[in-house]
């Protein structure tokens, strides 16, 4: 485990970077805001673009693993929001704490770290989790609150939800390249060169980013967000490895999804929290607790499942 440790390291260093940069008033607050667009829109969809070009679409259209990573995470989203609902919690807040849950931070932390640690063959299998995360889960919680809010005749406000998912950068990122891939289109010379160096600056600039974004944090109910960060960083993953097991896949992409995983909640739950006002307070809580805590269980459980290895 002090092997994975160390390996781990250096990248939540560079969240430490951001987080200090802010807090010792080194980096302006407002400044990441730009820092993550370039990051969201530039590096990291240059990142995948190059990924989804160098793959074809069998190696990330894995359905077993795909429905592994359904029956983990869909299973224990309903789970989280039965827990909400006995707990006394409204529905609407029941359904973002369940999405708090199981979204974990693939696009900015996953993408970038994971493939660092686990090699280039971990793209496929992070690839597949991200784009279920925001077409499949994303799309739900829209689905959910409409449903919660008018009932069926509210649905026609979905189309906003799965329209801004399949607009989303890293999806139009993650198609374009396996459509240049479909194509046969060759990847090399000054272009590639182009998307190495621009998708280099992904891991570090991701990174800061998340760091500087949670030094304004301010816990609010921390019982709660202890225990959905515990959720998340915990249960999540061995949701995941079981469903794994129950469907029959296993191996190394089975080792990349429970990693993936394993991923602390992404921001983007807060900004969903944030456009629906439902408890934004609680989730920013969340975020930075399960940040903070994933720097211990991530290289516990990359340990545990054997997943820092090459296929």
């Amino acid at each position: 485990m002090a092997a994975v440790f160390w390996q781990a390291l250096p990248f939540f260093a560079l969240l430490g970077c951001g987080f200090l940069a802010v807090r010792a008033q080194l980096f302006a607050a407002e400044g990441v805001r730009w820092l993550s667009r370039f990051v969201f829109l530039f590096a990291l969809s240059a990142m995948l673009f190059r990924f989804a070009a160098t793959l074809d679409l069998a190696a990330i259209l894995n359905p077993p693993l795909l429905a592994a990573y359904l029956l983990g995470t869909g299973g224990l989203y309903l789970l989280v929001m039965l827990a909400g609902r006995l707990r006394g919690a409204p529905f609407e807040e029941a359904v973002i704490e369940a999405q708090a849950s199981v979204i974990g931070n693939v696009g900015f932390m996953g993408v970038p770290m994971l493939v660092a640690l686990m090699g280039e063959a971990a793209a496929g299998p992070i690839l597949l989790v991200l784009a279920t995360d925001l077409l499949v889960f994303g799309t739900l919680i829209g689905a959910l609150i409409a449903l919660s809010r008018g009932g069926t005749s509210s649905l026609a406000a979905l189309w906003p939800v799965v329209k801004g998912g399949l607009s989303n950068p890293m999806v139009l990122a993650m198609a374009a390249g396996l459509a240049w891939s479909a194509f046969g289109l060759p990847l090399h010379g000054a272009f590639d060169r182009f998307l190495t160096l621009l998708g280099n600056a992904a891991t570090p600039g991701a990174l800061f980013a998340i760091g500087a974004s949670l030094a304004g944090a301010r816990l609010a109910r921390p019982a709660v967000a202890l225990g959905l960060s515990s959720v998340k960083l915990v249960l999540h993953p061995l949701a995941v490895l079981l469903a794994a097991r129950l469907v029959g896949t296993g191996g190394f992409p089975a080792g990349v999804a429970v990693a993936c995983a394993a991923l602390p909640t992404a921001g983007n739950v807060y900004l969903l929290a944030e456009h629906y006002r439902i408890a934004p307070a609680r989730i920013s809580s969340t975020i930075f607790l399960s940040t903070l805590l994933s720097i211990l269980t991530i290289p516990v459980l990359l340990t545990l499942t054997g997943a820092v290895t090459s296929p």
